[in-house]
């Protein structure tokens, strides 16, 4: 399909190279995002899952360094920290290390966000951990967009964070157990808070068609983005791979899957990948199609202080 220049909220690395991995250089980031922006995503966030919080700042500060160093702020315009203030639940906490799980109080926050101060644009928290209002409202304080995900939220969490400022829920849909309660879960909660912009994973592999129409037609085409989720793996053949701190099987239909915790490690597609197969499904106009790859989030980023 027509590609307008799609902007992805949710990246974890590309074409081999994982943003999460202790060895990430410099080189590897900017080959990595050199790739990644000729294949049709024009603004992207790397993506930093749970990890220790040390860590996780210095690879961040190496991310914004190189981005720096080669002019590519309008390109890559900040960091998505993806935890680690998620529930350590099995199922919730996802491929992520349910160790690294800490509260978001706010000396933690303070220690994640100091070091690139006003570079931080998205934070996912869960709606459940301990202080997630109270994280909500510091962090929207220091102008950070927050999601929330990866959680066991009912809908009186979910509320209380859209209360205190969350915009945005992470990869709804996923990001919790394979068995959930029939009427009383976080994906019921997170369609119910009409305040919550749905990002969603369209790669044909985190939710089918028919529960992707189901979504964009319960909050609507202004509130939902459409993200990738995209691993290392993005890129490369079938196999065996580590990535993202998993092991991880990418089949030949595309599906990157953890036998072990039984579930997805991120995804193996592009942002431009997920479009297209959003656009197969054949309900969205075009119009449709570019408010939720390109303008909702663009909006997001501008009225969070992006350069427009």
């Amino acid at each position: 399909m027509n590609n307008p220049g799609w902007i992805d909220l949710q990246v974890n690395g590309h074409n081999g190279v994982d943003f999460n991995a202790e060895e990430l250089s410099a080189e590897e980031f900017l080959r990595s995002a050199e790739d990644l922006l000729a294949s049709g995503t024009e603004i992207f966030l790397p993506t930093i899952i749970t990890g220790a919080l040390d860590k996780n700042r210095r690879r961040t500060e190496l991310i914004l360094e190189t981005v720096d160093k080669y002019g590519l702020q309008k390109n890559i315009p900040g960091i998505h920290f993806e935890g680690p203030f998620i529930s350590p639940v099995p199922g919730a906490v996802g491929a992520h290390d349910p160790a690294e799980v800490c509260v978001p109080t706010p000396e933690n926050m303070e220690k994640l966000i100091s070091a690139v101060e006003g570079r931080v644009r998205i934070v996912t928290l869960g709606a459940d951990c301990e202080n997630a209002a109270g994280a909500v409202t510091y962090l929207r304080s220091r102008k950070v967009i927050v999601s929330v995900g990866h959680h066991m939220a009912d809908y009186r969490q979910v509320h209380a964070a859209a209360d205190a400022g969350a915009q945005l829920l992470t990869h709804l849909g996923n990001g919790c157990p394979n068995l959930l309660d029939r009427h009383n879960n976080p994906f019921y909660a997170g369609l119910a808070e009409e305040r919550l912009t749905a990002m969603i994973i369209t790669d044909g592999h985190h939710l089918p068609g028919e529960l992707v129409k189901i979504i964009i037609k319960c909050k609507g085409v202004d509130k939902t983005i459409i993200t990738s989720d995209a691993s290392s793996v993005t890129g490369l053949p079938p196999g065996d791979y580590s990535t993202l701190r998993n092991r991880a099987i990418l089949y030949p239909d595309g599906k990157l899957y953890n036998p072990e915790k039984q579930c997805l490690v991120g995804s193996a597609s592009t942002v431009s990948q997920c479009m297209d197969f959003l656009a197969s499904l054949d309900f969205l106009t075009a119009d449709e199609l570019l408010r939720v790859g390109r303008l909702n989030a663009l909006e997001l980023l501008q009225n969070a202080g992006m350069e427009k």
